[in-house]
């Protein structure tokens, strides 16, 4: 009677949780900053939405200015159609050519350091990897446009040479932006973003190497039969992440990098609708351009989401 009593009483959700916050009372308040700032910062924002629904003007607030419903999109889509499609596809080229170059860089510096075996050298070439993370945007820009300037130091090692005998005027010429775009990001990143492998890559069962190594595997082989199939949960992840924001390109790099010049292959959806949004005072549009982008990020993670399920058993949730 006794056991059955005791199979019959459960605890209640709310008595688990009480249990829970009781317990772990320490991780709870530790967490109580980062809800707050991803509540006050990203959802209660979200309030403003509607403005992409409306004629928005400040003078008359979000409640008083008049619902226009899919006018803004209309607008976007049809009537701004030429820049339209340049943005979009110059925002998602730029990523396409970050995820093909630039994702799989850390990763494979991470597995580059792994094979060093002397640690000072190693600690050495971790943290002067890890530094130009540190350097600011504008800062990286500036050393950008003075090294690729027509009198910079990129074209007089070039001239030196006897590769051009003009120089090239990288920071104007539309066919450059994007590779100095990505390329920065890959020498800026790099370092920081081993971090996370290196880590995935010390949890590995030592025993898998020994074992390799009794059946005749290089240090290669290793990498390629051990490391790799290990670290391979984290590089899912790491890249569900990165495709989230497929259609977000950093706002301020490009800002300080192009001009009308680049406009052709520079031009993304962020910058314009600042241009739109800020300087021409049409926060509507604004909001609905910001508003489409942001549920094609979410459908992206989703439906990756969903592939990388099913083809390695590692997902989000």
């Amino acid at each position: 009677m006794e056991k059955t009593a005791a199979k019959a009483y459960q605890p209640s959700r709310w008595q688990e949780l009480k249990k829970d916050l009781i317990r772990n009372k320490s991780l709870y308040i530790m967490l109580i900053p980062v809800v707050a700032y991803y509540f006050i910062f990203h959802y209660i924002p979200m309030y403003g939405l509607q403005i992409a629904f409306k004629d928005f003007t400040p003078a008359k607030g979000i409640w008083g200015s008049p619902w226009v419903g899919l006018e803004k999109f209309k607008e976007f889509f049809v009537y701004d159609s030429f820049y339209v499609w340049r943005i979009i596809r110059n925002t998602i080229l730029i990523n396409v050519y970050d995820l093909i170059f630039g994702f799989p860089a850390p990763i494979i510096f991470a597995l580059l350091l792994n094979e060093i075996k002397n640690s000072i050298y190693k600690r050495t070439l971790q943290t002067v990897s890890y530094m130009p993370h540190f350097i600011s945007t504008v800062v990286i820009v500036g050393m950008i446009m003075d090294f690729f300037s027509r009198d910079g130091l990129i074209n007089q090692i070039l001239k030196s040479l006897g590769i051009l005998s003009e120089p090239i005027s990288f920071m104007t010429e539309p066919g450059w932006f994007r590779p100095l775009y990505v390329g920065s990001g890959i020498w800026q990143n790099l370092g920081w973003g081993s971090i996370v492998y290196l880590a995935a890559i010390s949890n590995i069962d030592p025993q898998l190497y020994e074992a390799a190594l009794i059946d005749g595997a290089g240090r290669f082989r290793q990498a390629l039969y051990v490391t790799i199939p290990g670290i391979l949960p984290t590089i899912v992840i790491m890249f569900l992440l990165r495709v989230g924001h497929m259609m977000n390109v950093g706002f301020e790099k490009v800002f300080l990098m192009y001009n009308p010049l680049t406009y052709e292959t520079a031009d993304v959806i962020s910058t314009y609708v600042y241009r739109k949004g800020l300087l021409e005072m049409d926060y509507s549009y604004g909001a609905a351009v910001g508003l489409f982008n942001s549920v094609i990020n979410f459908l992206l993670v989703i439906f990756s989401n969903k592939i990388a399920k099913k083809l390695t058993e590692t997902s989000l949730w």
